[in-house]
């Protein structure tokens, strides 16, 4: 009997984007302003954020007067969100294993990330993270696929996101409360170049080698020529699927010297003293 092949290695997708990190920012669409604040809430919060890459979610909660600290599993991510938003903190770290101290934040949230944690792990580390009461919010852009022309792009672009429902997992995992959900509709500007861009930044024509990507980017251009407008581009139809759930208080929690920390914090939302980061 003939052995089984010897597998082929697995791409390691959580850190495929640092070499593709200018065209992300360059092609990937941002996210409704209106999402980000239904997100996490109109008054200013302590936000962790977990995957932020090159701070496409990051931008929008900035400019809601947010503190942010972003995480990435990947430095080349980061410094391109660094060179944006030079007043965000930022480290690498996965979200399976968070240096950071019990209940620190507002808000956990990931754009466009939570498909790729473990969540076995990952759950119990945003529970710990979150300030009773705190939220975590998911957020994923997703191509209006419900129109021909941009179901076709899908098919030629490919995807890696594994858009199961995350509400399952959060139920699951007994940590969090009901997970709601809302839907926010935006376009975005695609040019003959931008499109490229946006093939190039996606995980799956990340690990390709030279000759494939370079296959793929006649494939996209070719559709382009087809559908777009030349100079005026083409807009590109996106949902934004947003997902938030407040954290449960867990055993442990009503240690009176915790709330005696509760009761004495004196932040208001953007004092990053109260973050209790271990960075060792």
């Amino acid at each position: 009997m003939s052995e089984d092949p010897t597998p082929e290695a697995t791409p390691d997708w959580a850190h495929s984007f640092g070499g593709v990190a200018d065209a992300y920012e360059r092609a990937r669409p941002t996210y409704p302003p209106e999402a980000a604040q239904w997100l996490v809430g109109q008054q200013a919060a302590t936000v962790l954020e977990l995957g932020a890459g090159t701070g496409k979610l990051t931008e929008q909660l900035v400019a809601l007067g947010h503190g942010i600290v972003a995480t990435d599993p990947d430095q080349a991510m980061l410094d391109r969100l660094q060179r944006k938003l030079p007043e965000v903190s930022t480290f690498v770290a996965h979200a399976e294993e968070l240096p950071v101290g019990d209940h620190g934040f507002d808000a956990v949230v990931a754009a466009q990330a939570f498909h790729w944690f473990d969540l076995d792990r990952a759950l119990p580390e945003i529970a710990r993270a979150l300030k009773r009461g705190g939220r975590l919010g998911l957020v994923w852009n997703q191509r209006d696929e419900s129109i021909p022309w941009v179901r076709r792009l899908g098919a030629v672009i490919g995807t890696q996101d594994q858009l199961d429902e995350p509400a399952q997992a959060l139920d699951d995992s007994g940590l969090f409360g009901p997970v709601e959900e809302a839907r926010f509709k935006h376009w975005q500007q695609v040019d003959r170049k931008s499109i490229q861009d946006l093939v190039l930044s996606r995980s799956n024509i990340a690990v390709l080698d030279e000759a494939a990507r370079a296959a793929k980017l006649a494939e996209v251009v070719a559709f382009y020529d087809e559908y777009g407008r030349g100079m005026d581009g083409m807009q590109l139809p996106y949902v934004t699927r947003c997902f938030r759930a407040t954290v449960l208080d867990q055993p442990g929690d009503d240690d009176p010297d915790v709330e005696a920390a509760d009761r004495d914090d004196p932040s208001d939302g953007n004092d990053t003293d109260m973050l209790l980061i271990d960075f060792r």
